[in-house]
């Protein structure tokens, strides 16, 4: 891992945190990601299952994680098994956790190799009653293939067809979303060098450059910082290209008067940051394209102030919709006589803003939370509103990261360049 050691405490108090919801006499078991296989004998580069990596700390393949904590024999109330390195596996991958290196890691004092599951395994689960399984529930995911997690459970019901299965998810949906210190001390520092990365960027871009070559400058800066690399797949999206929510191609010159839409940002220690900015490619952006700016940049502050503990998903999301309406209007894109004569489960101002302003952010970066939970102390969610013009060959994003308080909100991106000013000032200097 390129990332430093975390503070081992953070995966100590999330297993006790996970093992105090568990039913009695439960046996919860969580399997490391699969890897996956991109041609020949190479692999995708492995991303670790967020569950596991938030009860083990640990970042490598072929691992299993028991967690029993009314286990009769008190050696196996806390087990984390892993692959056991060879000179082969030394020399063609390179190196493995040590037992030790994993106590260090992880908090967990019984250590295994991988060989040792089934034995260990089978002599503990005939004293459990409930067997947790880990899946993925996020409702963003639809699954295809059955996962590791999936196999392991039809095998177990084979081998002990009496026991009685439970998911892991509905706790861990509850738990994840509430970061503690360390993991906003982590996020914190996604954000950071996220803002270290578009800082750079600013100074970089001119007309003529090509959208590619501001995708390898960010890269250059995440991995210089220990970054894992980009959160997600970022978006350099110039002057049309702005309107495709998703665009991912990076392909194109940035033209003399066009603006382009920034979506990415760093992932440090599997945790995430999320960041859009939209600039203007020879540094100063036109009446109209600040006047577009400027009603999403008031967008995004008014909707900051609502991410609060207490606030209700849809509530928010349809009180962000009625200012962003008020704003289309103002810029001549919107009729007030058709805003009064809309449909309102159909509302006329998705035809400029058609995603949701907020999703949660942390091991994932659409996280895995519940829509229908109020915010809570300890959420960290986006915000993140835009207006789309194609016929404008104009699209502006803006977006931070904002973490819920006692006393209100922090935003964890408030360093980060966002007044057109301060952006204009830097590409100018």
């Amino acid at each position: 891992m390129k990332y430093l050691p975390i503070n081992k405490q953070l995966f100590i108090y999330n297993r006790k945190n996970f093992v105090s919801r568990l039913k009695p006499t439960s046996i919860a078991v969580f399997n490391a990601n699969e890897e996956y296989t991109r041609s020949g004998d190479q692999n995708f580069v492995f991303k670790q299952n967020p569950d596991f990596f938030y009860l083990s700390g640990i970042d490598q393949e072929q691992s299993i994680l028991v967690l029993y904590p009314e286990c009769p024999n008190p050696l196996y109330r806390e087990v984390l098994f892993l692959r056991q390195t060879n000179e082969h596996i030394a020399i063609w991958e390179g190196h493995k956790y040590t037992k030790e290196e994993a106590r260090t890691a992880s908090g967990i004092e019984a250590i295994y190799w991988l060989q040792d599951f089934d034995a260990i395994f089978h002599s503990i689960v005939n004293y459990a009653e409930h067997v947790y399984i880990n899946t993925n529930e996020n409702d963003r995911y639809l699954p295809g293939v059955p996962s590791r997690d999936l196999r392991f459970l039809n095998d177990l019901r084979i081998k002990y067809p009496l026991h009685k299965y439970e998911r892991s998810a509905p706790i861990l949906r509850d738990l994840r979303v509430v970061k503690s210190e360390i993991e906003i001390e982590l996020t914190q520092k996604a954000c950071d060098i996220t803002h270290d990365a578009f800082v750079r960027v600013l100074k970089f871009v001119k007309p003529g450059v090509t959208e590619y070559e501001i995708e390898a400058e960010i890269t250059h800066e995440f991995l210089r910082q220990r970054a894992t690399g980009h959160a997600y797949t970022p978006i350099i999206a110039s002057g049309f290209n702005a309107n495709v929510l998703h665009y991912i191609d990076n392909n194109q010159v940035c033209k003399d008067g066009d603006v382009i839409l920034f979506d990415w940002a760093a992932e440090y220690a599997n945790y995430n940051a999320d960041m859009s900015r939209s600039i203007p490619v020879n540094g100063r952006f036109t009446q109209r394209q600040r006047q577009v700016y400027d009603a999403v940049l008031r967008v995004m502050k008014q909707a900051t102030q609502m991410i609060v503990a207490g606030t209700v998903w849809n509530e928010y999301h349809e009180e962000v919709g009625k200012i962003m309406t008020g704003e289309l209007i103002d810029l001549g894109l919107l009729d007030r006589h058709d805003v009064e004569k809309q449909d309102p489960k159909a509302p006329i101002y998705k035809r400029y803003f058609m995603h949701g302003t907020s999703h949660h952010l942390g091991l994932d970066v659409h996280d895995y939370a519940s829509r229908y939970k109020p915010f809570e102390v300890g959420n960290i969610l986006t915000c993140e509103p835009g207006i789309y013009i194609p016929a404008e060959n104009l699209g502006i994003r803006l977006e931070n990261d904002i973490l819920i308080t006692e006393g209100g909100n922090f935003d964890l991106m408030g360093n980060i360049p966002l007044e057109a000013e301060h952006i204009e000032e830097i590409m100018n200097s």
